[in-house]
């Protein structure tokens, strides 16, 4: 079923850009996806070619959308651009800056997740559910990398679920530097004994009060959540830094 509806007014092509650039916005489309072939979108959307093309292009010009040559029309990386690229690559170099960014999200995740439980669909649990059920695979099969993956678009998720714009993408922004591997703390903690099964167990918790709509259980968890990262994060760089120190001394006395 497409995601694209008829123009029923003057089917013009900012009439269509419009409607794309709005699926964007909502998160229906991300980053990445392919638009249908331009035959069928013309007809999913009630328009003509030419002024599918003229949508098309504008879109392009806005740097909304991105045709490939031979490939088709994708929705261009637009995900990001609240961390700047300079700053991007400042962040994991300050350890202020990593406690800062756990800091931000233990607090604006609390308010994603109370919003989701209050506001989401059926549609919204039947995906998390699918993420849930996939994230509890990869954990009992020990795949560390499907965990990890599953941890980003569970937040992601949860994100969609607030069903608020400004909430969604800077939540996506934030997601990005993890999947981009920013912040490598991360994927430690999975490595530290007894990690996963904290993790799991805490996404589950999150999980289950979103599903029963409780907004306050909720928020609770996913705060909980974030303050056992920033406490471990910080654990496992006090022991980087004593490894460090350590084998400096190490060196020096040999």
């Amino acid at each position: 079923m497409s995601v694209f509806e008829q123009i029923k007014q003057s089917r013009s092509s900012d009439d269509v850009a419009h409607q794309i650039e709005a699926l964007v916005l909502e998160g229906v489309l991300r980053s990445g996806d392919q638009l249908p072939p331009e035959r069928d979108l013309s007809i999913d959307m009630g328009v003509s070619r030419p002024v599918l093309r003229d949508a098309i292009e504008l879109l392009e010009s806005r740097k909304i959308l991105q045709r490939r040559q031979g490939d088709g029309t994708f929705v261009c990386d637009i995900i990001g651009q609240v961390f700047s690229d300079p700053i991007a690559s400042l962040l994991p170099l300050h350890r202020k800056a990593t406690i800062d960014y756990l800091e931000y999200r233990r607090e604006i995740e609390g308010i994603a997740a109370s919003f989701a439980a209050e506001r989401a669909t059926s549609f919204d649990k039947d995906m998390l559910e699918k993420c849930v059920a996939r994230m509890r695979l990869a954990h009992e099969s020990e795949n560390f990398k499907e965990e990890a993956l599953a941890d980003v678009e569970f937040h992601s998720l949860i994100g969609e679920m607030a069903h608020n714009l400004v909430l969604l993408h800077t939540l996506r922004s934030c997601y990005k530097l993890l999947s981009e591997g920013v912040f490598q703390n991360r994927s430690k903690l999975y490595e530290k004994a007894g990690g996963r099964q904290h993790l799991f167990e805490q996404h589950m918790a999150i999980a289950d009060a979103v599903f029963a709509g409780n907004s306050e259980l909720a928020a609770k968890a996913a705060r909980d959540h974030m303050t056992y990262v920033m406490e471990k994060s910080t654990e496992l760089e006090n022991e980087v830094e004593r490894e460090r120190i350590s084998s400096l001394r190490f060196r020096q006395r040999s």
